[in-house]
């Protein structure tokens, strides 16, 4: 990650109905309805007002055989009224079901935490190598013929995994940890390469923000170290709602984003799936760069050092990676010691002794603080530049109340 410098990450172009993912596409926006599969008048409607608000692709719990045929009717009630999107069906625990809705939806999303391995019962707590090698055995078994499928039908999948519903198995070796996370879907996306299947979209979701972020970057590395390239989609499990909701999806989507990681997103609230898709606007208003958005970067790359503190609290960024640029900010950090009484000018010319990179990207952030204290500085970039309709602009407003108060 660099703080300083933004560039996206490149991944493989999938292929997803009309909408393609990745590559060189935008990062895409999408929500989930949360109506009942078999009611299709109602799934239909609230896929449109997904839509309307600006959701390109629109998800729907597929949780039998029967839901998942119904997945054609749905289809067939927003394609006679004009609405096009990508459908994709988010199948949990049966395979069988998998393989019916391919044939429906543009996507299909299957969880390798519960695709053939059982559910967590911890009955079996120790895997000889030999046992281990047989249950991964079983998933390409059973895992190939719904690639067929998929490619008969030029559908696409997305290997969603699950803090939380990792298999036995996995837990056996890994425990409940990223690397576990990880290994989990790796072993997906070897049998995708090895046959040639490369319509994949990858996630890998926890409801701690903290989890969230090292494991999508520890899936980066790995993936890259076997030389794939699969595009992401970006998410926390139930963000709840309200402020509350807002300001978790903003740290743990917004830290990936600000590596130049994610494909889609999708912001998971307690509330109704369209009032999902402004917040992810203002996401990617943050991460998908033009003017506000380098300018909401280079903001939220001060705040995240100005405020080291209150960031660690939340661990939104690995303090190793964190460590080399507070060293050599540290003039920042002098001046914003104490930010909530500390008046002191932000001075010019000791930008200067900044390394280059550094100081190119202070320079265009100095007006901010040309002659106001850190404080006063951060609150003038916010109101005055219209930034505190931005996630990190939400965070700063939040953090400076805080501090202000106490």
């Amino acid at each position: 990650m660099d703080l300083f410098n933004y560039f996206r990450r490149e991944t493989s172009e999938v292929n997803i109905g009309a909408v393609p993912l990745g590559g060189p596409n935008p990062i895409r926006i999408q929500s989930m309805t949360n109506t009942s599969t078999m009611d299709t008048e109602a799934c239909v409607e609230q896929a449109k007002r997904i839509v309307d608000a600006g959701g390109e692709y629109v998800r729907l719990t597929t949780q039998g055989v029967k839901e998942a045929e119904n997945l054609m009717n749905i289809n067939i009630g927003l394609r006679s009224q004009g609405y096009m999107v990508p459908l994709v069906a988010d199948v949990h625990f049966n395979p069988k079901v998998a393989d019916v809705a391919a044939q429906y939806a543009e996507k299909v999303r299957i969880n390798p935490g519960n695709y053939v391995d059982a559910a967590r019962t911890f009955k079996k707590l120790e895997y000889t190598d030999e046992e281990y090698a047989q249950e991964i055995q079983k998933i390409h078994d059973r895992f190939v013929p719904f690639l067929n499928i998929c490619k008969e039908n030029h559908t696409a999948i997305r290997i969603g995994v699950n803090h939380g519903s990792l298999s036995d198995r996995i837990m056996s070796r890994y425990g409940d940890t990223p690397e576990g996370m990880v290994e989990s879907c790796m072993e997906f996306l070897r049998i995708c390469v090895a046959e040639h299947f490369t319509d994949v979209v990858i996630s890998i979701k926890a409801s701690n923000t903290v989890v969230m972020v090292k494991t999508v970057r520890l899936l980066v590395a790995v993936m890259e170290q076997e030389g794939m390239s699969f595009p992401l989609h970006l998410g926390v499990t139930e963000a709840g709602d309200g402020e509350d909701g807002r300001i978790k999806s903003a740290l743990g989507i917004g830290a990936l984003l600000c590596d130049g990681l994610g494909d889609t997103i999708r912001v998971s609230l307690s509330e109704a799936p369209e009032a999902e898709i402004p917040v992810a606007r203002k996401h990617l208003l943050f991460g998908r760069g033009g003017e506000a958005g380098d300018r909401d970067r280079e903001l939220a790359s001060l705040f995240l050092l100005v405020f080291a503190d209150e960031v660690a609290d939340v661990e939104v960024i690995d303090p190793e990676v964190l460590a080399p640029r507070r060293e050599t900010m540290s003039l920042v950090d002098d001046e914003a010691d104490d930010v909530a009484g500390k008046e002191d000018t932000f001075d010019r010319s000791r930008a200067e002794h900044l390394g280059r990179d550094v100081e190119q990207r202070g320079r265009s952030i100095l007006h901010f603080f040309d002659g106001k204290s850190p404080r006063d500085g951060i609150q003038h970039a916010v109101d005055g530049d219209g930034l505190g309709d931005t996630p990190f602009g939400e965070v700063i407003h939040l953090v400076l109340h805080q501090r202000l108060q106490g």
